[in-house]
């Protein structure tokens, strides 16, 4: 037996002892797609129809054996998450009502998740999800691809080499991972392949046709330059591949006149 099949035997394990609140169970994260490692956790999403409070999940997570309870990210959303070990196994797990996963399902990372899930208990939601997930056309394309060159653009290409000064190492990396980011979500749209985390990202871009040649090495290279300005130019030159590549819109003829016009600001080594 592999990790996955190990890791999912214990996610049926939980499924199966959960009470009949649990109208869903879907086993999410690279155990459902069959790449877990030995750092891999098993990653779960728990639909009820009704509405639960944090105690009231915490609570169905002890009876299905999860030990070590805990929870993190914003207590305030309606969405609940309860970690904890079985078997010494760490396991993450959401919990949905039904209206809210209907809310939700489509969105984000919501979707790549729900479209490579695995069915633990079912009443016909998870095939639903996937099968409307399925219809990627052509008017999600284009809007996720604007969406995603909405920021590059509207002020002066010359504004990057703010970025280069020696105080703004902080500011300069939260604009090259966003950029890749959204190079990424336009690679991702263009292939009609909802977005998975950024995890693994060779593998994750490996089998998309439609994508800039060495998309994720030229990415880690930009992040690991040493150079201000190098990093910033080879990222630069990837978002300028990528909206070529993409259908044309407000925000795409924009990012292509603004980002080839960066490119030549970053290209003059002496100007200030």
């Amino acid at each position: 037996m592999d990790r996955s099949e190990e890791l999912r035997a214990l996610a049926q394990r939980i499924a199966d002892a959960l009470p009949p609140e649990a109208i869903e169970v879907v086993l999410t994260g690279s155990v459902s797609r069959g790449v877990a490692d030995d750092v891999s956790d098993i990653e779960m999403l728990v639909v009820t129809e009704e509405h639960l409070s944090l105690e009231e999940a915490f609570e169905l997570a002890r009876r299905a054996g999860l030990e070590e309870r805990d929870t993190w990210g914003d207590p305030a959303t309606p969405t609940r998450r309860v970690f904890g070990y079985l078997d010494g196994r760490p396991v993450e797990t959401i919990w949905w009502s039904r209206a809210l996963a209907e809310e939700l399902f489509a969105r984000g990372g919501s979707a790549e998740a729900i479209a490579n899930g695995a069915v633990l208990r079912t009443t016909g939601l998870l095939a639903s999800w996937q099968e409307r997930l399925a219809d990627y056309g052509d008017a999600l394309v284009a809007e996720r691809v604007e969406k995603a060159a909405e920021r590059w653009g509207g002020f002066t290409p010359a504004g990057l080499l703010t970025l280069v000064r020696p105080d703004c190492s902080l500011a300069r990396m939260e604009w090259l991972v966003d950029s890749a980011q959204r190079v990424l979500a336009i690679a991702f749209a263009l292939n009609r392949v909802h977005q998975p985390t950024a995890k693994r990202l060779a593998a994750g871009v490996e089998p998309l046709a439609i994508k800039p040649e060495r998309l994720a090495k030229r990415i880690e290279e930009a992040l690991a330059d040493p150079d201000p300005r190098g990093a910033l130019l080879l990222m630069t030159e990837l978002q300028l591949d990528t909206a070529k590549l993409a259908p044309g819109g407000p925000n795409v003829d924009r990012a292509r006149v603004w980002l080839a016009e960066g490119i030549e600001v970053l290209r003059e080594p002496t100007r200030r």
